[in-house]
């Protein structure tokens, strides 16, 4: 094992190439992911054995892996660095994907948010949602705000995260961040429980169970401001989801609960940048207005977009008009415009293919 790496090295070089990700499997040298691409760290091909030994250098509880196949964990390195790891069998064999965390919470001006996005600190009661593909920068969106709020009001913040990401440092704010599988069983229960505990605003790692999208909903009607992430790429696409995990004979209600308590939808692409070094973000912005809430309440959500096209004057975007711009600006190529669009026929006129 002369060439083993201990975990501290790895995670070291990896940001000092800017990695986003590490991936420690049997059998491949160890890769990071650079501006979303897989290249190897070294030459080096990790051994069974190797896996393992990063694997229980990972974790306080490893024996669990073999019963339940998986394990997901937050843990920081000397350096500072702080990471999210999850630790999985396959293959009869155990790997590891690392997520690199900022050392820091970025602030919109980093991260390329629209101005609108500012905003949503101001809501009082409400439902957010930040979405988007693995990777797209929605957790670190979320810290972003939530970082705002905490420096500019008085309020009681608490997390619900499975595992926690970014820490927050209290500061007009009283902040609790709860992790799933260490401070509560699951999210349903941990989401009960903080209605019990005086909140202002809550955050919700993501509303993947009926159960924990239920009491989101019903947080956001008796007063509370819910931040929560969901994995789709549109606002209509965002809404229907929402919609879909409820039985057929619940659905109009939920449609009616969302149309009064959805604020803001924002959802997020990182793209590959023109010029080859990093990424740019691109966004659509949907903010909730009369002509959206009744579109979501009658089940039309096919004719949001053309809400959200139309009503740039406050502050909304669609997906596509962001690749334009960012395109126009030669922030990214045209190919990446085209490929990262959803209406490929407009696309087409807007960048004269």
């Amino acid at each position: 094992m002369n060439d083993f790496l201990d975990l501290s090295t790895i995670v070291r070089m990896a940001a000092e190439r800017r990695a986003s990700d590490i991936h420690i499997v049997c059998g491949i040298p160890i890769r990071i992911r650079v501006d979303g691409k897989l290249i190897d760290l070294n030459d080096h091909v990790v051994s069974e054995s190797e896996c393992e030994a990063y694997a229980r250098m990972l974790s306080n509880s490893y024996d669990e892996i073999s019963v339940i196949g998986e394990q997901d964990i937050a843990t920081s390195f000397p350096d500072g660095t702080r990471c999210r790891v999850n630790l999985f069998r396959q293959q009869g064999c155990i790997s590891a994907a690392i997520r690199l965390l900022n050392d820091h919470i970025p602030r919109f001006e980093e991260l390329g948010l629209p101005p609108i996005v500012q905003k949503f600190t101001d809501f009082g009661q409400g439902i957010v949602l930040v979405t988007g593909e693995t990777g797209s920068g929605k957790s670190t969106t979320l810290a972003c705000i939530l970082d705002q709020i905490n420096h500019t009001q008085q309020k009681h913040i608490i997390t619900l995260e499975d595992p926690i990401e970014y820490i927050y440092h209290p500061d007009r704010c009283v902040i609790n961040q709860r992790e799933v599988g260490q401070d509560t069983r699951n999210f349903s229960d941990g989401l009960k429980a903080i209605l019990r505990e005086d909140p202002d605003v809550i955050l919700i790692g993501e509303m993947r169970h009926l159960a924990t999208i239920e009491t989101a909903l019903v947080a956001a009607e008796t007063g509370h401001l819910v931040f929560a992430t969901l994995h789709t790429n549109s606002a209509a696409d965002a809404i229907d989801r929402i919609v879909d995990v409820f039985p057929a004979a619940q659905q109009a209600q939920i449609r009616l609960q969302l149309s009064m308590t959805l604020k803001a939808v924002l959802c997020q692409q990182l793209l590959p940048r023109s010029s080859g070094r990093g990424r740019v973000l691109a966004t659509e912005v949907m903010i909730v207005n009369g002509a959206v809430r009744n579109l979501i309440r009658e089940g039309k959500t096919p004719q949001i977009n053309n809400v959200i096209a139309t009503s740039a004057q406050e502050g909304c975007m669609l997906m596509d008009n962001s690749l334009i711009r960012l395109y126009k600006e030669r922030q990214i190529t045209k190919d990446t415009a085209y490929t990262s669009c959803h209406d490929q026929s407009y696309m087409q006129k807007a960048l004269l293919f």
